[in-house]
């Protein structure tokens, strides 16, 4: 099993649209032996949406992997004095989270995670899923991609018709980027497509 032993923060923000998809990707994380200490967002933690209620996705999260979420800063500032996770990973990483984390703002559970491992010079793999991936955001996302020891998810856009400024990550990737960022090593390539119907 790829992740036998190894210890993973997994973080959560509030692109709810995709967040049927990343369950998956956590219970094929754990299935190869991660052991998965869920971190979610305030928008996670409390928002009720028609993707599901924020109740259903902690029983979820808590069912796949028998924690229950951390969801507070008090709870997560410990990751970096006790160095608990070998990577972070933020999937789905919306657009607010990718901007705070480019300021050096951490005011939620996931970025005071993020800011706690990386403090060790740990690997943090992001998954962006944002409307404006090639907006406002793409200057951010051009940060992210030359900060040291910031992974991304190989990532597209899904919808460039209706949404052209959306970009979300390929999530089936996540487990292959872990491995590569483990290794000091961005995944390729970067920037993949989704196969549209004709």
């Amino acid at each position: 099993m790829r992740f036998e032993g190894m210890k993973i923060g997994f973080a959560l923000t509030g692109s709810h649209c995709t967040l049927a998809e990343v369950m998956l990707i956590i219970g094929e994380l754990k299935k190869e032996g991660a052991e998965i200490t869920p971190i979610i967002s305030y928008s996670v933690d409390k928002m009720d949406t028609r993707f599901g209620e924020a109740s259903h996705w902690k029983k979820v999260l808590k069912e796949i992997t028998g924690k229950e979420a951390l969801r507070t800063i008090p709870e997560v500032e410990p990751i970096g004095p006790y160095k608990l996770f070998d990577c972070v990973v933020i999937a789905p990483c919306t657009g607010n989270t990718l901007a705070k984390m480019v300021n050096g703002i951490s005011d939620t559970p996931v970025l005071m995670a993020a800011k706690a491992h990386l403090r060790n010079l740990g690997c943090v793999v992001i998954a962006v899923a944002t409307n404006d991936g090639l907006g406002n955001n793409a200057k951010n996302i051009g940060t992210l991609l030359s900060t040291k020891n910031i992974y991304l998810v190989p990532f597209g856009q899904d919808s460039p018709q209706k949404k052209s400024n959306s970009l979300v990550a390929h999530m089936d990737k996540i487990p292959d980027t872990i491995l590569s960022a483990l290794q000091g090593n961005q995944v390729q390539p970067v920037l993949v497509q989704f196969d549209f119907p004709n």
